[in-house]
């Protein structure tokens, strides 16, 4: 038998923190193509972003939507669950509608613990009332049925909503199939002319490459799912944080409850 030597080393310096500026974990869809990638893209150095996924289905319809709501927990449960972290996220809009986000909020924190919690439709109100407007118009790949039910749920937490707009998309990886320069258009003829925020809604859209383009040409805010959220969970980490290149919302602080 030979015999291997066995040996010890140590370590040159301490172990290092991992998310130093930060931890977000995410529940993301198990359709989806875009969120994580696009988080990625957006959030500065240092702050880290660990997922895991709900069971969902395509066709994207309400009743498929609220479906995943009892498997949101397992998926926050299995977030580093030796980790710390400092948001979560539940990464989909318009189950967030239809689910509720107190449900969806509750259904995090009582898995993986009482850390902040955020959600695309939570971001992105917390992102109009930080540009101190009302009138939005909406823009989604969404089916009819589902774009009624978003339009009902944003006028009911108090904004005038001048119109929603959709593709009428009922697949998770089709919706991130449409291509920037469709975003881009749609996003024009989307936005009604006494509007004063352009809301881009849906994880699964790649649009928050091209904000910065929309609000040249309309003169107007643009606010997407996932720019929104990465603003909302760094705003809630609460650090100063620098982002360029996603839009005029990361100029912005969140109001915060006196």
């Amino acid at each position: 038998m030979v015999t291997i030597p066995l040996r010890t080393v140590s370590l040159a310096e301490p172990l290092e923190t991992l998310g130093p500026n930060g931890r977000i974990g995410m529940v993301a869809l198990a359709t989806d193509l875009c969120t994580e990638s696009d988080l990625r893209r957006m959030l500065p150095p240092g702050v880290e972003l660990y997922t895991n996924r709900v069971s969902n289905v395509n066709p994207v319809t309400a009743e498929n939507l609220r479906a995943m709501a009892p498997d949101i927990g397992r998926a926050a449960a299995g977030i580093v669950p030796d980790v710390d972290l400092d948001v979560m996220i539940y990464g989909c809009t318009s189950g967030t509608v239809m689910i509720g986000e107190e449900e969806v909020r509750q259904r995090m924190q009582s898995a993986r613990g009482a850390f902040p919690c955020t959600t695309p439709v939570t971001a992105a109100l917390a992102a109009i009332a930080a540009f101190g407007v009302n009138k939005v118009s909406i823009l989604t790949p969404y089916l009819a049925a589902v774009n009624a039910e978003v339009a009902s749920y944003f006028s009911g937490r108090g904004l005038d909503v001048r119109g929603i707009t959709g593709f009428d998309i009922a697949s998770d990886a089709d919706m991130t199939r449409v291509s920037p320069e469709s975003i881009y258009r749609a996003a024009l003829e989307a936005c009604a002319d006494d509007a004063e925020l352009l809301f881009i809604s849906c994880t699964a859209l790649r649009a928050a490459g091209v904000v910065g383009r929309i609000e040249g040409a309309l003169g107007k805010p643009v606010i997407t799912s996932n720019q929104a959220m990465v603003w909302h969970a760094l705003e809630l980490i609460g650090r100063p944080y620098r982002v360029s290149g996603f839009g005029t919302l990361f100029e912005r602080r969140l109001e915060r409850a006196a």
